[in-house]
């Protein structure tokens, strides 16, 4: 393509930031376009397997950084469509953390109570569910009773699945076979096509510049839809609103290419990365023990050996996330099935000297892996992420045909931040090593450094200019028109995972993105009511993919 299109809103980005967004511009009568760089999959392409070419390396961006490797979606849908679907709301003292700045990182404008009314729009949407005990499979029942035995406390977790969908298949970040899951491709991203929005996949924003009537011109290269490495034809789109919703781990990169055209970014793009203080441990259950000390029985003789039944987080204890502890001190933990493969190679043998992730222990520890769990540590870090130079496109060398690049960022964890590792490791070893139950090691950091599946706040919101990229209406600082609406504007970690906040801050930036909107020309209302996410929508979705 040569020619330059027009639309009013340019979208780039299909995850909850960038689908929200989306919508309620289409629906409120704006011409709306959405490019993602990933592919198109419909329920029935979702494979159960780990082949080159399935849907597990298609639908997934594995960046190893200097430092941290980021885990994300690459797909339309995003994120939505390999996330576990777990869905609580940040805590109160989330919204009141200083971190490294010695001041409230959050707008003042901001808190949970402001929040919480677009937390409702979402949680309708989906929709959320809290689920019951009676739902919760294998591994979430071992991880609360081990709890229980230790003193602590747990809870199933509010979760965005439908759970008399899902068969505990355990494949849910290959994505979900049986529209269980409730990803975006079941409610907003049908509402946004059904309401004239156009999806085009496999399109790779590369950089912005800007026109002289002052709406920008958004640059993309197509990806080849089997070697993501090849680029193929470029084109160029101007809209008089831009939203960028890439991802923590690209909307900087997309920002940082584009000054050399737009004029200087913020400072705090490409700064302040979050992991959201992430960390995991392998527990290797006793079998023997489980039963004897926890009176567990699966009713086939065996007590637990079932890590491969399941559907991700079902249980929680949220014991640390007590606003009267010390920031750094906080912090909530998970059971989480990790799938063989990243898992497998990261986890390290408890007990052993070096070498602790390969080797003999390791091959033996390996026979065990049915009566592993995992445990999800999400506490509170310093933001000590920074983006260096960016790559000459997309948000990484490309180090493999799909999934695998080498990317721009730097971390370095600060002692702030270990504390919050260190207390948590020791939380989960007490709790799962008590009377013999398990032994307990948190995974390698020596192999592709820290890692996260949630990054957060690389372009992130706030009051001051000198520490945040945007203001408290998601509006890049110096570049009026350009909003950013997906995990990279949430200012820091959140304690729990923040796929329901990153969507409520999307909600919540919608009326002042369609004010910005209506002041440029564009003919634009906002009011549209929760999507229906139910089977017109599914077959919407199929139809134009």
């Amino acid at each position: 393509m040569t020619a330059t299109e027009s639309t009013d809103v340019l979208v780039i980005g299909s995850g909850f930031g960038g689908a929200i967004a989306a919508y309620h511009l289409a629906a409120g009568g704006a011409r709306v376009v959405v490019l993602e760089r990933g592919p198109w999959l419909t329920a029935e392409e979702f494979d159960h397997d780990f082949k080159l070419g399935s849907s597990y390396t298609r639908i997934f961006d594995f960046v190893v950084g200097d430092g941290m490797s980021v885990l994300g979606g690459n797909c339309v849908g995003g994120g939505s469509v390999v996330y576990f679907a777990t869905m609580p709301r940040a805590p109160r003292f989330v919204f009141q953390r200083h971190g490294s700045i010695g001041r409230r990182m959050w707008p003042a404008s901001i808190s949970r109570d402001t929040l919480d009314p677009w937390y409702d729009r979402v949680v309708e949407a989906l929709p959320v569910t809290m689920q019951s005990w009676e739902k919760v499979p294998y591994a979430g029942g071992l991880w609360a009773a081990a709890c229980d035995h230790a003193g602590r406390t747990a809870n199933p977790v509010p979760s965005a699945v439908d759970v008399d969908r899902c068969t505990n298949c355990n494949w849910m970040m290959a994505g979900c076979r049986f529209d269980a899951k409730r990803s975006l491709l079941l409610n907003y991203l049908p509402a946004a096509l059904a309401h004239g929005a156009q999806i085009r996949p496999l399109h790779e924003v590369q950089h912005l510049t800007s026109n002289a009537d002052g709406s920008y011109r958004v640059h993309y290269r197509i990806v080849d839809e089997e070697d993501y490495r090849v680029l193929h034809d470029h084109g160029a789109i101007d809209a008089k609103i831009v939203v960028i919703a890439a991802g923590a781990g690209a909307t900087p990169v997309i920002l940082q290419r584009s000054a050399a055209t737009l004029g200087p970014m913020p400072r705090a793009v490409g700064r302040y990365f979050s992991g959201n203080g992430e960390r995991l441990n392998t527990a290797v259950f006793d079998e023997d023990r489980v039963r004897e000390v926890l009176g567990l029985s699966r009713g086939d003789g065996l007590a637990y050996a079932a890590n491969q039944i399941g559907r991700g987080p079902t249980v929680a204890s949220w014991d640390r996330l007590d606003a009267a502890l010390p920031e750094y001190e906080r912090f909530s933990l998970e059971q989480l099935y990790f799938p063989p493969g990243l898992g497998t190679i990261l986890a390290q043998v408890p007990g052993a000297d070096d070498p602790t992730w390969f080797g003999v222990r390791k091959k033996e520890m390996l026979e065990q892996w049915q009566s592993w769990l995992t445990i999800f540590t999400m506490s509170e870090d310093d933001n000590e992420g920074v983006f260096g130079p960016p790559p000459a496109t997309g948000n990484a060398h490309r180090m493999s045909q799909q999934m695998l690049g080498h990317g721009p960022l730097r971390y370095r964890p600060t002692a702030n931040t270990w504390r919050g590792w260190s207390l948590a490791d020791a939380e989960v070893k007490d709790i799962l090593e008590r009377d013999g139950l398990a032994r307990v090691r948190p995974w390698t950091n020596d192999v592709v450094g820290a890692y996260t599946v949630h990054p957060l706040a690389s372009c992130r919101i706030g009051d001051d200019p000198a520490t945040s990229a945007l203001d408290d209406r998601h509006e890049l600082r110096n570049h009026p028109g350009i909003f950013v609406t997906d995990g990279s504007a949430v200012p820091g970690a959140l304690t729990v995972n923040p796929a329901l906040t990153i969507a409520a801050l999307a909600e919540r930036a919608m009326p002042g993105i369609v004010r910005a909107a209506r002041e440029r020309g564009v003919a634009v209302r906002y009011g549209a009511p929760s999507p229906d996410g139910e089977t017109a929508g599914r077959r919407a979705v199929a139809r134009t993919a």
